[in-house]
């Protein structure tokens, strides 16, 4: 066999075909794969890893369903995996592997010429919730407040409503983005704006960070920052190529890959 595959290879260079690399799906998280991901994989295959990565960031939510579906071998998600699909794929005789990818800090961002420094933990509530709609309220400028948020598929939604929010639904007025890119931006333009964002976005050009509770957004500070969490690659025990698991070790141990996650903006995991 190893002889056939050698003399199909051989042919295949002698044709003018080169030979297919392996293929890695990953899909989920957009605080994860528009960012730090992709140059995770530039990164690996300028290492000389002969692998093509096709990289999918449309919401943690989707991470799950394309692994359910089998669309994706690897799945990104900034929130703990829900029962309610843990309970899918137990019906599908199927067990999920969690993967830490590393750790962030949900940053509170406003507009850089918004003169408020410090905000608290009630105030993000009762922002996003809407109890809260002029900056008055919390110590700014008098002005009606622009409330951005990411979209339901998101699992940093999910997260901020989890730990900044009471669980609490969000306000009718509060804007949806689809990334954090779109709400750093969004907040970059607008003097009233207000949105929540990864580590990594938090130094966006036209926008600036609060301290929440006290506590000023610095990786030092994570443990005691109330708006912390762990970010996660999933998949799926048994069914992982050998491409893949290369990929995900190297990923989650390999010291260039941790420096990568650092110089993204995120806190390496290990």
């Amino acid at each position: 066999m190893k002889k056939a595959t050698a003399i199909l290879a051989a042919l295949a260079l002698s044709s003018g075909f080169a030979v297919a690399a392996d293929e890695i799906v990953i899909k989920g998280s957009d605080t994860l794969g528009a960012k730090m991901v992709p140059q995770l994989k530039d990164a690996y295959v300028a290492a000389g890893n002969d692998v093509s990565m096709d990289i999918a960031a449309e919401g943690s939510s989707t991470a799950f369903t394309a692994l359910l579906d089998g669309s994706a071998e690897i799945g990104m998600s900034s929130r703990d995996v829900k029962s309610e699909e843990v309970d899918k794929f137990t019906a599908a005789g199927m067990k999920l592997k969690e993967w830490t990818a590393a750790y962030d800090m949900i940053g509170i961002i406003v507009n850089e010429n918004n003169p408020l420094e410090d905000i608290t933990l009630e105030q993000v509530e009762g922002i996003f919730t809407g109890d809260i709609t002029d900056w008055s309220q919390v110590g700014g400028q008098p002005g009606e407040i622009s409330a951005y948020t990411r979209n339901t598929s998101s699992g940093t939604y999910k997260s901020f409503q989890e730990m900044a929010m009471n669980k609490r639904d969000y306000g009718s007025n509060t804007q949806k983005m689809a990334g954090n890119e779109q709400i750093a931006e969004e907040v970059s333009k607008n003097p009233n704006g207000i949105g929540y964002v990864g580590l990594a976005y938090t130094t966006n050009p036209g926008i600036k960070t609060l301290k929440v509770d006290g506590v000023e957004l610095k990786p030092k500070n994570a443990k005691k920052y109330p708006i912390s969490r762990s970010l996660y690659y999933f998949t799926i025990e048994g069914k992982l190529s050998d491409a893949s698991e290369k990929f995900l070790k190297w990923a989650t141990k390999d010291k260039a890959a941790m420096k990568i996650v650092d110089e993204v903006g995120f806190i390496p995991a290990k």
